[in-house]
């Protein structure tokens, strides 16, 4: 089963790489830089932007086409879903081949 990394534990991660490179951050610090990393990418997906960043991807806003779904419960029924804004993520060159490389370690989880 594949482990869930929560912004807290990224944050501990972040600090501790930066202490042993010799960068005073606190926890907290890392945690607003986060955080604020987050906010101004979904503002910016907000206004329609796409958000690049290299090596690791880009996010992007797409616009998701009215349709028209089946009610699980009740296969007969028709249930209209109105069109919608949707994010998008495309992983960066670097990123793909990392996690192209890491199938045995998805393997060894199951």
């Amino acid at each position: 089963m594949a482990n869930t990394i929560t912004k807290r534990e990224l944050a501990i991660k972040i600090t501790d790489q930066l202490g042993a490179k010799g960068h005073e951050l606190t926890q907290q610090d890392v945690l607003e830089v986060i955080q604020t990393l987050i906010e101004e990418i979904t503002d910016s997906l907000a206004q329609g932007d796409t958000v690049v960043m290299r090596n690791f991807g880009a996010f992007q806003v797409r616009e998701m086409k009215a349709k028209i779904g089946r009610n699980p419960k009740d296969p007969e029924k028709d249930v209209p879903i109105p069109a919608r804004a949707a994010v998008k993520f495309k992983p960066g060159k670097e990123m793909k081949e990392k996690v192209a490389a890491s199938l045995h370690v998805i393997r060894e989880r199951k």
